[in-house]
């Protein structure tokens, strides 16, 4: 909602707000001014608003819902709003199981520094421009669309990714093949004359793909060089034949202090040479999905090679928070086995030999429950683990201590050292007593546990880097 309210608030409209676990409290946008009310009433709803946009966590009984109903207010989910913004303009939607913040991010920072002036609905605070959403007067509108519910169903871009579908969302997908059928009907709403870009090594993205009517871009990166530590190294590794089969590949993958350098080659042929500075080879693949539609909407190969280089990352993503103490702390925002496993990968290459001590809280019973072998085994790189109990998000809580025991014996079983935290309170100290100088440490999840990594901040780099 804080992406929508910018967009907005750059376009001249006048907003308030709701917010039912924060006091009421005014936030600044540029020189304008929002004021948000702590809960829900229907007081908040003044008769002469011509509009109420709502979460997806607020349900049709809230009182402002009640109150819109009664006045004759026309109500938009945040995902319909974001769907009628996109009618207005050609629309860039970034979809997949995993990438979609940081890609639809660097999207926008290609766009934006490319002189494109974009519409943005990011669903993370971009560090360069400390905002998530931002109003522009160019006819681009690139968003953020999630699957969870079907709601980028709510979306008709004309350019469009998919970066990947995995199982996932399991309250409200009852089985792969209607996940599968979701991501398929999302392809087919971009029309003709678009492109839809996927990862050429995904089948399912394939297979959602074929649903497609669009021009179909393929994607895929070449291998990275091993590193023990976060310096630059000169180690340049070229992929072999079998790598050239998609129509973008980033290759020759030089790792630097804070992310990698490479070459771009667009079916066959080269296309730039540039560099990004945050790091994790799945943010290569990432970026190149970004290139892929910049290109698609207009951008060239210098303008994207120059701005690429711009993007400083996404807050809750690899983001290193400075502390006053000796270890390193990364605060990421992953959840599902697969990110969790990339995010690790990437700390073990930019750290080397470090320890890592890890942090994580499980986002939803059913996930946890389903992906309970994917789980079990994504913490390979991890020295030491903290377990806290499951985020249930919209489920009831009454499973959560079971899954996450079950849980822990895995990972036990595995050979990770784990511990069990009986609540996220208890985390910190149990931190404080664990950590050793030098040791990296990575809080992940979804849910509130990002607040452990403000409890030991100092401020926030502006930028995210490697060491």
């Amino acid at each position: 909602m804080r992406a929508l309210a910018e967009l907005l608030s750059d376009l001249g409209w006048t907003l308030t707000g709701s917010d039912q676990s924060e006091p009421a409290h005014t936030r600044h946008i540029g020189e304008r001014q929002i004021r948000i009310h702590q809960g829900h009433s229907a007081s908040h709803v003044s008769p002469d608003t011509d509009i109420l946009i709502f979460s997806p966590a607020v349900v049709e009984s809230n009182p402002e819902r009640v109150a819109a109903k009664e006045i004759g207010i026309p109500e938009f989910s945040y995902s319909q709003f974001l769907g009628e913004l996109m009618r207005e303009r050609t629309g860039i939607a970034v979809a997949g199981t995993h990438g979609k913040t940081t890609t639809t991010a660097i999207l926008a920072t290609i766009l934006r520094e490319a002189g494109f002036d974009p519409s943005a609905a990011i669903g993370g605070e971009v560090c360069q421009y400390d905002r998530s959403g931002w109003g522009g007067e160019g006819s681009l509108f690139v968003a953020e669309s999630c699957e969870y519910r079907k709601h980028f169903l709510d979306h008709a871009p004309g350019f469009a990714t998919i970066l990947g579908i995995e199982p996932d969302h399991f309250d409200c997908y009852p089985d792969w093949k209607s996940q599968l059928a979701a991501f398929a009907e999302f392809a087919a709403r971009v029309p003709r004359d678009g492109v839809l870009v996927i990862p050429a090594d995904c089948p399912s993205s394939i297979e959602a793909a074929a649903a497609s009517q669009a021009k179909i871009e393929t994607i895929r990166v070449g291998p990275v060089p091993s590193a023990s530590s976060g310096e630059e190294t000169t180690i340049k590794v070229t992929s072999d034949d079998t790598s050239r089969s998609a129509d973008w590949l980033a290759l020759d993958l030089e790792q630097t202090g804070q992310g990698f350098r490479f070459r771009i080659e667009h079916r066959g042929e080269l296309f730039c040479r540039t560099e990004l500075n945050v790091p994790g080879r799945h943010n290569v693949e990432n970026a190149l999905a970004a290139v892929a539609l910049a290109h698609a909407a207009g951008a060239d190969a210098d303008s994207i090679s120059e701005a690429l280089p711009k993007f400083r990352g996404v807050r809750r993503r690899f983001e290193i928070v400075e502390t006053a103490r000796e270890f390193t702390l990364v605060d990421d925002y992953a959840h599902h086995p697969t990110a969790v496993k990339a995010t690790l990968q990437t700390a073990r290459e930019f750290f080397g030999d470090r320890r890592i001590v890890c942090a994580f809280q499980p986002h939803q019973i059913s996930r946890t429950r389903e992906l309970m072998a994917e789980f079990a085994e994504s913490f390979a790189e991890v020295d030491e683990l903290f377990l806290v109990p499951i985020f249930a998000a919209r489920e009831s809580s009454h499973e959560g201590e079971a899954t996450l025991v079950e849980l822990a014996e895995r990972l036990a079983q595995n050979g990770i050292s784990v511990r069990r935290l009986a609540s996220l309170d208890r985390l910190k100290p149990s931190l404080d007593d664990a950590v050793r100088p030098d040791d990296v440490v990575l809080i992940l999840g979804a849910g509130n546990i990002s607040r452990i990594a403000h409890e030991f901040a100092s401020g926030k780099v502006p930028r995210n880097h490697a060491g």
